[in-house]
């Protein structure tokens, strides 16, 4: 599995996401791709998150920017996240790992004083060319979506 590296093209992918769709790298062509890797679907961090994403999409879309939000739930979960919170994005699923990997956002985690192996909770752009431009990695909720726009105002 070749990995995700910034300045260099991105490998294409292809994931079963939200709407019966099977999205690939290549669909976005011409678009700046903004993947957010997220643990959980109907999580309070993860629903706060896409909240987020969700009521600033105008923006995104005015700088020719597609939102993707990525966990290993099901498309089944997905769907259900998706219809009750009323995301305008489509959710992927990644249930091999196959992106999480791509991406290496796979971390041990202390949850409940338990170690375990999970999403952590980062971001990822790519540019219309398919090049990783920009990450973040371990994602604070309350003020990520700003620092994205940010970013991407002053590209």
């Amino acid at each position: 599995m070749t990995t995700a590296t910034l300045g260099q093209t991105v490998p294409d992918f292809q994931l079963p996401a939200t709407g019966d769709k099977t999205l690939s790298l290549a669909d976005f062509a011409g678009k700046k791709l903004l993947l957010y890797f997220y643990p959980k679907d109907n999580t309070p961090g993860c629903t706060q998150e896409g909240q987020a994403f969700r009521d600033h999409i105008q923006q995104f879309e005015a700088l020719n920017t597609v939102i993707l939000g990525v966990s290993r739930d099901s498309v089944k979960m997905h769907e259900g996240f998706k219809c009750k919170q009323g995301f305008p994005f489509d959710l992927l699923s990644d249930q091999e790992e196959q992106l999480c990997q791509m991406f290496d956002v796979i971390k041990m985690k202390n949850m409940y004083g338990k170690q375990v192996r999970g999403i952590e909770r980062s971001t990822f752009l790519i540019d219309e060319a398919g090049v990783l431009i920009h990450e973040w990695r371990k994602v604070k909720v309350k003020t990520h979506v700003e620092e994205v726009l940010q970013y991407l105002q002053q590209l």
